[in-house]
């Protein structure tokens, strides 16, 4: 696919951009939208292949697969009147908008595909999943570091509720710094010894041939202290972790909050 438009200009884009133009000897030609005005420029300006345009339908005029990409509260006024060409692929990366809603508000019949990428596509190791699968979609994220092609909007959303646990792993660990802090450990101590220790532990995450609970089992000792901690802290936090993706995943079935 060598014209990729985007309408909705912010992190993840910047991500998609980077990733498929970073480093890369022939680039696809990369139309944006003037939302997000800043971004849109610098990126027009670090990649010679990014353009900004006049406005959204210019975008879909000029592209033969267009990312939507503007806030799920937003979509409708960024998107009601646009003319999407025949044969445009659309993309859709709105958390909660559905395919359904998305194409009456396209009035398009062409295909559309929901996909959740996160900010690792930056540098081509993110697993991306999609929905439905479509050859042109799946080959753009297989580049960006992998798909994960599913055929049901259900299971799409459970995959979702999933990529909302990662701020939630940062915060564990600065809140592990942050009680080393308070035991007397200067902070760039405990934050490089944290930082140290978890990249070694998401290392053996490569390594498919064991379960996630092999690994949580390998670094136990019968009564030792990783036990410990996960038995007075995370057994009763389990719960409490499956009932907030329990609400999100039924937030995301009933759509974005509407402005």
């Amino acid at each position: 696919m060598k014209r990729i438009g985007i309408i909705g200009v912010g992190g993840i884009v910047r991500a998609i951009v980077g990733g498929l133009c970073g480093g890369v000897e022939e680039p696809p030609e990369i139309f944006l939208s003037p939302r997000g005005a800043r971004t849109a420029t610098e990126l027009s300006q670090r990649y010679p292949s990014v353009r900004v345009c006049a406005d959204n339908q210019d975008v879909l005029d000029r592209s033969q697969l267009v990312i939507i990409a503007v806030r799920p509260d937003q979509y409708a006024e960024a998107l009601t009147g646009l003319r999407i060409g025949s044969g445009c692929v659309v993309v859709n990366v709105m958390a909660g908008v559905g395919t359904a809603e998305l194409r009456q508000v396209l009035d398009t019949d062409d295909a559309l595909v929901r996909a959740m990428p996160q900010q690792a596509v930056q540098e081509r190791q993110s697993i991306t999943v999609t929905c439905p699968s479509h050859p042109d979609v799946d080959a753009l994220f297989d580049y960006l570091g992998g798909v994960l092609p599913v055929a049901d909007e259900g299971v799409f959303d459970v995959f979702c509720a999933l990529t909302a646990t990662v701020s939630t792993h940062f915060a564990y660990l600065a809140t592990a710094v942050a009680w080393a802090e308070r035991q007397g450990i200067p902070s760039e101590d405990a934050d490089r010894f944290i930082r140290n220790l978890f990249q070694g532990v998401g290392r053996q995450l490569g390594d498919e041939t064991r379960s996630l609970q092999q690994l949580r089992a390998e670094h136990e000792t019968p009564k030792g202290a990783n036990e410990r901690i996960r038995i007075r802290w995370f057994e009763s936090a389990s719960a409490a972790l499956g009932k907030a993706l329990d609400g999100l995943l039924a937030d995301l079935k009933g759509g974005p909050p509407r402005a």
